[in-house]
């Protein structure tokens, strides 16, 4: 039986999504927290979005493989639903800095990866005096931020492109993506907060894209210097990777119905910019 979780972590102390030998991973954590509840010997997740070192999640999604007899013996004598209680057993051993929020029957053809349409983020900044409370999920700016600029430059880079130039090149995987969102605003609280969104990201896009508007936002660059560097198509030194304390994977997006199978086959294709 294929099952969702819905889940969010504080990466503080997480080496990230993916599982690495010897080191705390949010992967690890609640893999090993599923083979407890569920008493087998081990459990495989699949997420939405992998994140990194230090970056927080308040909406990612995972699927795994149930087994129904397992699940049923594992929940003993409770008389909460199986998910329900599944879910409140797994709260009960997880880390204060990790907290499942739901657990469903996945619908046919889910896939917590492939069937996603979108993942938002969003990037948290002050520029103003730093809040202690917030030190771990916001980035503190030393000049004032001018957030009309930051969209001028941000409007410019939307659309399907290769963000080659915001993103550390993988060995056969292609950097075209669909930046679909990307906007800044400033909150109640006065913080500059950066939605970004797209059908996928590849590795360090969301952090590259927030540094070089950042380098707009406080005067040192032109609204027009992101898309410049876009267009070279190469990591430039000029870029700056904001750090990760910033970033929080916010939500994931996915069809309904029969869609859920066509997007998992769509977005198993590598995805090409389309001929001129």
């Amino acid at each position: 039986m294929r099952t969702r979780i819905d889940l969010a972590y504080d990466g503080t102390d997480f080496k990230g999504w993916a599982r690495q030998p010897g080191l705390r991973t949010v992967q690890e954590v609640l893999e090993e927290s599923l083979a407890t509840v569920l008493r087998v010997p081990s459990v495989s997740v699949t997420c939405a979005g992998r994140t990194d070192s230090g970056v927080h999640a308040r909406g990612q999604v995972v699927h795994l493989e149930l087994d129904e007899q397992e699940l049923t013996a594992s929940i003993g004598r409770s008389r909460l639903a199986p998910m329900e209680a599944l879910r409140r057993r797994l709260n009960g051993i997880l880390p204060p800095d990790a907290r499942v929020h739901r657990v469903d029957a996945a619908p046919p053809g889910f896939d917590a990866r492939y069937s996603a349409i979108w993942r938002r983020y969003a990037y948290r900044v002050t520029d103003r005096d730093v809040d202690p409370l917030t030190r771990h999920h916001v980035l503190a700016w030393p000049r004032h931020l001018d957030v009309d600029s930051m969209n001028e430059a941000a409007d410019l880079l939307l659309g399907l492109r290769d963000f080659a130039a915001y993103c550390k090149r993988r060995e056969g995987a292609t950097t075209v993506r669909t930046l679909i969102d990307l906007h800044w605003e400033r909150d109640a609280t006065g913080l500059a907060v950066l939605t970004v969104r797209a059908d996928a990201f590849c590795h360090n896009m969301v952090r590259a894209l927030t540094g070089a508007l950042l380098a707009v936002g406080d005067g040192r660059r032109t609204p027009d210097w992101p898309q410049q560097v876009l267009a070279t198509g190469q990591r430039s030194p000029a870029v700056t990777v904001a750090p990760a304390r910033g970033l929080t994977l916010e939500e994931v997006g996915y069809p309904d119905g029969l869609e859920l199978v066509r997007q998992a086959e769509r977005a198993r294709n590598k995805r090409e910019l389309p001929d001129d």
